[in-house]
């Protein structure tokens, strides 16, 4: 007895070769039937047993297969239908025809569509849409806009699937007043009041351009779908609007829409911005909900959602609990390690991966390349890693070669770049450009431009990034010149300024000293972007002018909306000028501003930096310890924040709970540690210390590490040791650990090895007037007056400038400068005046004038009036009359403090009841009532 057709569908598609009949019309409907499924690979598996049995689908059944070979990519397939049916009565069949054209529309053969579509006699409204929507979809926008007008004038009213293509194409081109017209023309027809298709095309027409129409449009949605949820919680997170696009997604919820994965992705993308780890499990919970748990994408999302927002440990109990786990699983955990600076989990990690049967890929490579660039032993790391990729069996393409380059060229390893250039199989632009910039970089500007020339010689045609690259070389005063040839090579060969290469020749005319040629560039480029502002007020920053690069961003922030970079720039000029104030303002504004900038580790390490380095180390251990995760920036920029301040122990307990945490410290974090060891004298523990980073973390000194021994040593007074570790580095010493220990002769009045190590540094820097000032204020300590007046003459000679001692303080966000003897001050009369009040009080109580600290030969009534001028003493009496009573009075100088003025603001804030603050180039002092933080220990 025969089955019913209904049970044997399924039986012949389990069992297809078991199937008895060549009834056509059975095997048709089994096509039908997997299509209602949509099971692609089923339909051509079918078709396939169809076409070896001689049976041939129909007209309504051969279209399918089509579809299938689209979706599926089968091009060979598609094309063999094709020819199998060119002398058949279906190639008169449109919607064989209309169903060939947009097949070969979703291969990307947008010719072989087109050719098929022009043969088509007589076309219908479908057959217009596919291959309008062929040509858009294959990014021929103009050629897709172009047939709709050529399909209106065949007289083919467009339809919603027509308007949505159409919207999408000005989308793309940009052409805002063109897609206007089209809302218009939705309008009048009605199609946005029935058909959410057309109501979403536009929500995302319009977000390019302003999220604020779209979500009024959104509003207006009579019919919505999810999609359309989609389209609007897309636009609020690409316009940085991440809480909002939550709280839409609150409402979607609410109003009964049921999310599908996309919507869920998405709002894992905003948690993850927003930095909520409470938002994220709620969330997590609704993809359990909802069935998503199990799809990878969506365990993927989460998994670097918690890493973001400080639950690595979340993120690693989801990586575990994954039933399977591809390569892109293994790479987020990777990066997650990477991020945070733990390498030695990474490495376990992926030789983990590797047992487990996983290969790595590309992104694999270039994590673990980017993990080494912060690390001390980094390089010899990379060139293991190089190692195993020549090994294994990965390709070493253009992407890996690249990657392994820009590792090399990062930590200034020209030759290994070099020789991975030379390796990499067909070198691309990125190639050339990456090696020029790392050539530019390292000072080899010759180089640079030689590879340049080649490279072009290579027929690889320069692009901005190239400009980019090579203008790098032209950042001294003495290559303007070839700057400027540069600038006119990129006018010439046309190469396109955008906001990028705009920036970079703005910030090499900066470099230059062309401050007006680069402002000039700034203000007339029409298109300032958020990197060319960003750009500007680094480059003020770079070169010193700190002041300039807060008022441009007081500028900035009334048209453009900053990001991170901004703020971590600005927060740098605050640092510099020691502008508590300002930098206070700066993280208020940042909070205001969290919904859009987010938790990020690297600025909140910069807020911590910042507070540490303008004297409020308070609330630098506040944001250390709300921090959700740390990294290695984070533990070194506390342990310095302590050492400055002259809280040496404080600084080794956050050493030993870095240590605790599993952190591996860095060369960096040595460098902190020691110079904490120096400012608070304890030389025993600088010592073990050192020779722990040597036996215990494999790391090899650098100059600076010996030049923090160097100092410890001579702080403590013990100079002979000091010279003697000097004697035994394996490195040749640099001026800076010399000039180490000449301080500590100032320290010590050590004249004679005073001069053996002056002449020393003059060997190695024979310009620095630095240098010639400290022996000679050595001498004038001593009262060797004849050497000092030697000094001074050789100077002159030398044509050498002595860099000028300057304090200053901020007060109502204006800064106030002071040198030696100024009286050009607006208030000057009222600060002697105070000054000399200070002065006669502070004498009844026992302060005593110490002349050591004048450095010139004349009368003690002389050196008394020199003395009481000094720069740290006018700022001090400035900041008494000027700001609030009660806050402390916070004072910077340029130079170390000297002696005298210590002394003098121990008596003066027992004397008015206030704390002074006041950073030389080394350390805070805090002076509360009588006492100094440093214990008198500098």
């Amino acid at each position: 007895m025969e089955a019913s057709p209904t049970l044997n569908l399924q039986k012949l598609a389990l069992l297809p070769k078991q199937t008895p009949t060549q009834d056509f019309k059975r095997w048709n409907s089994i096509i039908k039937h997997h299509t209602k499924l949509k099971d692609d690979q089923a339909i051509l598996k079918i078709y396939t047993q169809m076409e070896a049995q001689g049976i041939y689908a129909d007209s309504t059944v051969l279209p399918l297969v089509l579809k299938a070979c689209g979706k599926l990519q089968a091009i060979e397939k598609g094309k063999k239908i094709h020819n199998e049916i060119r002398d058949t009565d279906f190639v008169n069949d449109v919607r064989v025809q209309t169903a060939l054209v947009d097949f070969y529309c979703k291969c990307g053969l947008i010719d072989d569509a087109r050719n098929v579509f022009d043969g088509i006699t007589e076309r219908d409204l479908v057959c217009w849409n596919a291959m309008v929507c062929g040509f858009v979809g294959c990014g021929c926008y103009e050629e897709g806009v172009r047939l709709v007008r050529e399909m209106e004038r065949e007289k083919v009213r467009p339809n919603s699937v027509t308007v949505v293509a159409l919207v999408s194409a000005f989308g793309e081109l940009g052409d805002l007043m063109c897609g206007k017209e089209v809302h218009g023309y939705c309008l009048r027809n009605g199609f946005f009041d029935w058909n959410a298709h057309v109501g979403t095309a536009l929500v995302g027409f319009y977000s390019r351009f302003n999220v604020k129409v779209a979500s009024d449009l959104f509003e207006m949605m009579d019919s919505r779908n999810v999609v359309s949820w989609n389209a609007m919680i897309s636009a609020y997170l690409d316009a940085g609007e991440s809480w909002r696009a939550l709280e839409l997604f609150e409402r979607m919820v609410m109003d009964g829409f049921r999310c599908d994965f996309v919507t869920m992705l998405m709002v894992i993308q905003a948690c993850s911005e927003v930095g909520s780890r409470e938002l994220g499990m709620q969330v997590h919970q609704l993809a359990i909900k909802y069935g998503f748990i199990n799809d990878l994408f969506i365990v993927n999302a989460l998994l670097n959602m918690y890493g973001k927002n400080g639950s690595l440990g979340s993120s690693l109990e989801l990586f575990e609990s994954a039933p399977t786990k591809d390569i892109a699983l293994w790479n987020s955990m990777l990066c997650l390690y990477a991020e945070i600076g733990s390498l030695e989990k990474a490495m376990a990690l992926f030789i983990r991966m590797r047992l487990e049967g996983i290969l790595e890929d590309e992104r694999t490579i270039a994590i673990l390349l980017s993990s080494f660039e912060d690390l001390d032993n980094g390089l010899r790391n990379g060139r293991s890693l190089h190692g195993h990729v020549l090994k294994s069996a990965i390709e070493n393409n253009k992407c890996i070669g690249n990657a392994l380059l820009g590792m090399y060229a990062k930590r200034n390893s020209i030759q290994d770049a070099f020789q991975v250039f030379d390796d990499v199989e067909d070198s691309d632009v990125v190639s050339w450009n990456t090696l020029i910039l790392a050539l530019a970089r390292n000072g080899l500007r010759g180089e640079a431009w030689e590879l340049f020339g080649m490279m072009q010689q290579c027929n690889i045609n320069p692009n901005s990034h190239t400009i980019i690259s090579i203008i790098a070389a032209c950042d001294e005063e003495s290559f303007l010149n070839i700057g400027r040839s540069i600038h006119c090579y990129v006018i010439k060969h046309d190469i396109e300024i955008n906001p990028s290469l705009n920036s970079a020749l703005t910030e090499m005319y900066m470099n230059c000293n062309k401050e007006l040629t680069a402002l000039n560039l700034f203000e007339s480029f029409p298109d300032k972007d958020l990197i060319s502002w960003n750009s500007f007020i680094a480059s003020y920053v770079k070169n010193n002018q700190p002041h300039k690069a807060l008022l441009l961003f007081r500028r900035m922030i009334t048209q453009v909306v900053p990001n991170l970079v901004t703020i971590i720039n600005v927060l740098s000029s605050c640092t510099y000028m020691v502008n508590l104030p300002e930098g206070k303002c700066l993280h208020a504004y940042t909070i205001r501003r969290n919904s859009s900038l987010g938790f990020d580790l690297s600025l909140a390490n910069a807020f911590l930096s910042m507070y540490a380095r303008c004297g409020s180390i308070q609330n630098s251990e506040r944001i250390f310890n709300d921090l959700p995760r740390k990294n290695v920036v984070s533990w070194n920029a506390m342990i310095d924040g302590y050492g400055m301040h002259g809280r040496g122990y404080e600084a080794m307990l956050a050493f030993s709970e870095m240590l605790e945490d599993g952190m591996e410290p860095n060369g960096i974090t040595f460098v902190s540690a020691l110079s904490a060891c120096s400012h608070s004298g304890l030389v025993p523990k600088g010592l073990q210390l050192f020779d722990s980073m040597v036996q215990d973390f494999c790391i090899t000194p650098e100059l600076a590490h010996y030049g923090c021994v160097v100092d410890l040593l001579g702080r403590a007074g013990c100079l002979s040791e000091a010279r003697e570790f000097i004697s035994s580095m394996p490195i040749p010493p640099d001026a800076s650990v010399w000039r180490a220990l000449l301080s500590a002769c100032r320290v010590y009045s050590e004249t004679k090895l005073a001069k053996t190590v002056f002449e020393k540094l003059i060997e190695l820097e024979p310009t620095n007037a630095g240098n010639y000032v400290l022996l000679s204020n050595i001498y004038a300590a001593a009262g060797l007056w004849s050497e000092v007046s030697k000094l001074r003459m050789q100077i002159e000679e030398n044509g050498l400038k002595k860099p000028p001692g300057k304090s200053w303080i901020i007060v109502r966000s204006t800064v106030h400068s002071f040198t030696a003897g100024d009286k050009s001050h607006p208030q000057s009369n009222k600060i002697y005046a105070e000054l000399g009040s200070l002065l006669s009080c502070i004498k009844n109580v026992g302060y005593v004038p110490d002349l050591r600290w004048v450095l010139h030969e004349e009368e003690d009534e002389e050196k008394i009036k020199r003395l009481f001028s000094h720069s740290e003493k006018l700022a001090v009496a400035f900041g008494l009359i000027s700001a609030s009573g009660g806050t402390p009075i916070s004072i910077a100088k340029n130079l170390r403090v000297c002696g005298d003025c210590h002394e003098f603001c121990k008596y003066v804030s027992k004397l008015v009841g206030r704390e002074i603050v006041l950073r030389d180039c080394s350390r805070f002092h805090h002076f509360v009532n009588g006492h100094c933080s440093c214990k008198d220990y500098w």
